[in-house]
């Protein structure tokens, strides 16, 4: 009895541990067909989204390749619905069943384009399951600022050569023409039409024939600065009067150590001010003397008046006192001595050292006074009331323009970041030069010289040698025999040299050289409709020494025009919960 009692336990307890793995053999296989489908799903669901995503991703790319075709989508405020949950297709064309895409535009940051035109597409993508996907770019115009040389027009008889060493982006809607004597290009090179004769040219990065034309900016784009230069007090009322290169209203950029801490580099320390006048010629420092005839053949006769031996402006330097030529003889000094000795200077109408000082008005004109009230940092300055600040420290309406209606001759120091804008002629009347090295980099100083017609260096006593009688050689009456600019040109004709054909050959120095009138070096980039002459081979005007001023790409001047072309900025993810366009665009924006 207790051997058969001992079996049958045994028995059942085979038959428990049998079912007991059954049942567990059974929960793997489950397990395993979960976690399998579990897998299929998450696999699936990453798929989906992956999916989404790069939908949004390539509609990022569709809205910058549509505003490039069209930058009329582009909103001045506000955004523009591109797409409104519009169906998609994959690479070959078909459409992805229960996908939709809805791409919104609009500027963002600064919007008044102070700083440049920054926009904004956001792509995005939701499926039938609930499934969303949203993509952000940040998009921006390139200014006109970017290109060391941009012309529309390039004629026939003035091409590249001679050396020419060309720094930064160029582009132009011509052909661009190389003379066998040869030119490199540092930057890249590009074109509209073609390149005649390649071999004449050396490309560091290549050049690109047949590339979309760029249009050139519009009066439109220039009238527009006039208001935001009446924001800040610097719209000035000109005029066209006076022959090619002259103005009767001319701006004095001016930088004023107002902490004594012995530079002139703090953002509050940039200043203008603005002369005018009914006389073209006294403004603009022409000196040329003017000859009158009357009679005929044997009973003809001529007088000469003017020039520099009778003139207000043009003398020289006795310990730190300018004495004119008008005012000689001078210590036994005649005129013609005067401006023959190593003292003798000429200045634009109105300049402080005619006077031995400040002078707010005199024979020929005056200062304009500044509406705003003067900051007690000038205190103690003669011409305190004549400053125009340039920093919205000293002038917190100031936008960063000047608007000059008429035509407008410019000198002097930069500090701060500026654009000047004249619906004729932007004539640099002497150096005009920023505070800050351009070669440093930094790009705390920048100016843009923004002209409806055209940008002249102008042919006047301080630019071009001149003869102080006919009867002696060519003299220079500025401190330094060579033109200095720093800024990006935009001339809606050309730029150009006043004269440039005609005047002295060989009497002043560039770099071991002669030839007219020395180098023109400028630092920054020169746009125009229609190129224009500088010099001649025959050694009047100038030999060109232009440098590329990179921060004209990276910080342009505030309001200069823009190409229209959108370029990629950042790349960024939005967090797809309780997303609402409008308040997203409204949260990403603001004036300026």
């Amino acid at each position: 009895m207790h051997t058969k009692n001992l079996r049958s336990n045994e028995a059942g307890f085979a038959l428990v541990l049998t079912v007991l793995v059954v049942v567990i053999v059974g929960s793997l296989v489950a397990s395993a067909t979960l976690i399998g489908r579990n897998h299929l799903l998450v696999n699936n669901f990453y798929d989906r989204q992956s999916e989404l995503e790069m939908v949004a991703d390539e509609g990022l790319e569709y809205a910058r390749t549509r505003l490039n075709g069209d930058n009329s989508f582009y909103p001045d405020s506000g955004y523009a619905v591109l797409q409104n949950g519009v169906e998609v297709t994959d690479g070959t064309g078909a459409t992805i069943p229960g996908m939709k895409r809805s791409i919104y535009v609009g500027p963002s940051g600064v919007t008044s384009g102070q700083y440049g035109v920054f926009g904004t597409v956001v792509s995005v993508v939701e499926d039938e399951g609930g499934g969303i996907a949203i993509r952000r770019a940040s998009l921006y115009q390139e200014s006109f600022s970017k290109y060391a040389y941009f012309t529309d027009v390039e004629p026939y008889n003035i091409s590249f050569g001679g050396g020419d060493q060309i720094f930064g982006p160029v582009h132009s809607n011509s052909p661009i023409k190389i003379y066998s004597s040869g030119a490199t290009f540092h930057g890249t090179v590009r074109t509209a039409s073609n390149v005649p004769s390649p071999t004449y040219g050396t490309f560091k990065q290549g050049y690109e024939e047949y590339v979309s034309p760029i249009a050139m900016p519009a009066t439109s784009d220039l009238a527009k600065l006039q208001a935001q230069a009446a924001t800040g007090s610097t719209s000035f009322t000109g005029n066209t009067s006076g022959n090619f290169g002259q103005a009767t209203t001319r701006i004095e950029f001016v930088a004023i150590d107002l902490n004594a801490d012995g530079d002139e580099n703090d953002e509050n320390e940039g200043f203008i001010k603005v002369y005018q006048s009914t006389n073209a010629s006294w403004v603009t420092g022409d000196i040329a003397a003017t000859t009158t005839c009357s009679g005929r053949r044997r009973r003809r006769t001529c007088t000469t008046t003017g020039g520099p031996g009778t003139s207000e402006q043009c003398g020289a330097n006795y310990s730190g006192t300018f004495v004119a030529a008008a005012d000689h003889p001078h210590n036994g000094v005649t005129a013609i001595n005067a401006l023959r000795g190593n003292n003798r200077r000429c200045y634009l109408g109105g300049h402080d050292s005619i006077f031995g000082g400040f002078q707010a008005t005199d024979s020929h004109g005056g200062w304009l006074a500044y509406p705003g009230t003067p900051s007690p940092l000038l205190n103690g300055r003669a011409d305190r009331t004549y400053l125009f600040p340039l920093s919205r420290q000293l002038n917190a309406n100031f936008k960063g323009v000047i608007y000059v209606s008429g035509n407008v001759v410019v000198s002097g120091k930069v500090r701060g970041r500026v654009t000047v804008a004249a619906s004729g002629d932007i004539i640099f009347g002497d150096d005009i030069t920023y505070v800050t090295d351009p070669g440093a980099g930094t790009c705390v100083d920048i100016a843009g010289y923004f002209a409806g017609d055209d940008v002249i260096v102008a042919d006047n006593a301080l630019n071009a040698p001149m003869r102080p009688s006919s009867s002696y050689d060519y003299e220079t009456f500025d401190d330094t025999p060579d033109e200095f600019f720093h800024g990006t040109v935009l001339a809606l004709d050309i730029f150009t040299v006043e004269n440039y054909s005609s005047g002295s050959t060989n009497d002043e120095y560039c770099e071991g050289g002669v030839n007219g009138r020395g180098c023109l070096y400028l630092t920054g980039g020169i746009i125009q409709n229609t190129r224009g002459a500088v010099g001649t081979t025959g050694g009047t005007g100038y030999v060109k020494r232009y440098s590329y001023d990179q921060c004209g790409s990276t910080n342009p001047p505030p309001y200069f025009p823009t190409t229209g072309y959108f370029a990629k900025g950042q790349y960024y993810q939005v967090d797809p919960v309780d997303f609402n366009v409008g308040a997203f665009f409204g949260l990403i924006t603001t004036g300026g």
